[in-house]
This record gives structure tokens, sequence and C-alpha cells, in this order.
């Protein structure tokens, strides 16, 4: 063996495995040949690559049940995009279900000849859909955060996904460089006060397309679980009628933002609620429906990339 035929490690194995049989089309008996491994070794090869992300799986053919539900959702609330994908079953992740779909989503803009300014929240949907990207060159595009990526630790937001999205698609980014929530609300003035905040701010504003995520505001909210809100500050929202948050901003079960609690403290970009062009949520679970459906009801988000499930779970309140 010399230097231009190195041992493979395990990953390139698993890869190789996987593609061959998700795109090659063999069997397990035909990968283990070609690999010269046992049969066994073969199919957990293949379960490696899928379990480590080194192949991803699109389904392109749109399930009959889940374009009814699409049609049922755009029927009710105007909406002006919505894809709905099969849902994983009990004790399936939801935002896995919904990655590929989501990333086709985006991919669509980013293949517009025209250039586009693309605004982007945060959270675990918006990442899985980043992750299901295919990398393309989309240098004629813009992309900004509508949310603050600084964490309480002063750390950078494990979950913001502007950065990671450029270096798939070499565009230019702008990220919101001040804290999700502020300490106070002269901190958070003060940050955006800042002469490059206030353009990313600008920018961030006539964005042409939105992509959001959809955080639930009940006791298991996203704030709460990455440390952006302290558990008082969550009961006196939900005290206030909370149910729901885009970019970092709460809102009640009529789809209005709050003037209370973090809401005061909030950095970045507020979607506002009528935008005349696509301002699309991210988001699955039957636990967020409720914050879905008031984000829909008012028109803070006018697309939906969500499952089945949750699409039921929308529709029958």
């Amino acid at each position: 063996m010399n230097k231009f035929d190195p041992e493979p490690s395990l990953q390139d194995e698993a890869a190789r495995a996987g593609w061959l049989y998700y795109v090659g089309g063999l069997t397990q008996d035909q990968i283990a040949a070609e690999l010269g491994v046992s049969r066994q070794r073969a199919q957990r090869l293949v379960s490696r690559a899928m379990a480590e992300g080194l192949i991803h799986v699109r389904l392109n053919h749109r399930i009959g049940a889940c374009m009814d539900l699409e049609r049922a959702l755009t029927d009710r609330f105007g909406l002006v995009r919505c894809r709905v994908a099969p849902g994983l079953g009990p004790g399936g992740d939801p935002v896995a279900g919904i990655a590929a779909s989501a990333a086709g989503e985006l991919e669509r803009f980013l293949r517009m000849a025209e250039p586009l300014v693309i605004a982007l929240g945060t959270g675990r949907a918006m990442r899985g859909m980043v992750d299901a990207m295919a990398p393309m060159e989309a240098d004629r595009h813009r992309l900004v955060s509508l949310i603050g990526n600084i964490a309480p630790d002063g750390s950078a937001s494990f979950f913001d996904v502007v950065m990671r999205i450029a270096d798939k698609v070499r565009a230019p980014h702008y990220p919101m460089l001040v804290p999700v929530i502020s300490p106070t609300p002269e901190e958070n003035a003060a940050f955006h006060a800042l002469p490059p905040v206030r353009r990313v701010v600008e920018l961030a504003r006539k964005a042409d397309v939105v992509l959001v995520g959809v955080g639930q505001m009940s006791d298991d909210a996203p704030l709460l679980k990455d440390g952006f809100v302290s558990r008082a500050e969550l009961d006196q929202m939900q005290a206030a009628g909370a149910v729901g948050e885009v970019a970092g901003w709460v809102f009640d079960s009529a789809g209005i933002y709050l003037d209370v609690g973090t809401n005061r403290r909030t950095g970045g970009v507020r979607v506002e609620p009528g935008l005349d062009r696509p301002a699309i949520g991210i988001a699955a679970g039957t636990s967020k429906a409720p914050a879905i459906a008031a984000a829909l009801k008012s028109r803070i988000i006018n697309g939906l990339v969500t499952d089945d499930v949750t699409a039921r779970t929308i529709l029958a309140a």
C-alpha cells in the first residue's frame, strides 16, 4: 500500500457502504462483497452512515395525505408556502423528520437568480435544516441573522445558523453581534446604538425572505432549557398569556407580542405580523402546535414547514 492508497477509516467505510446502498442500490450481500467484509459488518456500516449523518435521504414523492394537510393549512391560514413531511412515529425526532423538507425550501430560494436578502432565526429545527442542506454556490445572496448570537456566558449561541449556512453556500453573511437577551433594556439599547449593529438590523428589516423556528413557552420552553430566561421570568410571561416565541420575541395565543419579561430586553429584529414577503416557520412537534397556530393566526409567519402529526394537531384546534 502506498501513500495514495491509505488505510480507510471506519467513517470512510461507513460512507462508502451508505453510498452503495442508498445511491448505488446494492444489496447488503453485494456491499459485503464489494468491501470485502461480512454481511453483518456491511449492515452495521450502512446503519452507521445514517446514524452519523454521512448520508442524507430525501423523499421526492409528496405523499397524498401530506398534500391534503398542506392544502388544509393553506386554506385555513392563507399561507404563501406550506410543506408537510411524514412524521417519524412515536418516539421519533420531529426535527429530523422535517429537516430535509426545510432544507429544500431554503435551497429553492438560494437557487433563484435574483439576489436576495435572507433573514434567519435560530433553534434546533433551523440547525437541522442547515445540516440537511446540500452545498452549493450562492454568493449572489446575503444571509442575515434576526437574533443575537451571544449566550449569557458570552459564548456564541449553539443554535445560530447564519455562519453554518454561509459555509455551505459561500454567501456573504451578517451575524447579529448582540446578546440574545441583554440583562437590562438600557444595555440592549446601547448595543443597538452601535453603527455596525444598526446596519445589520436595517438589512434584516428589509429582508426578501424570512425563515424562523417557532418555540413553545410551556415548561419545556427552549428559552428556559438553553438558559436565556429564568424560571421566574418564564412564570411571569406564562401568567401574561405567553404561548410561543419567534426569534426570541414572545407572543400570546392570538399571536400578539407581549410587553413583559424578556421582550423588553431581546436583541435583534422582531418579525412583524403581516409581512408582504415570505416569512416561513420551520417547526414540528405537538408541544409546539399552540405556538405555531398563534403565529399563523396573526401572520407572524405566512408559510410553514412541519410534519403531519403537528399539522393535524393545529387543524384540530
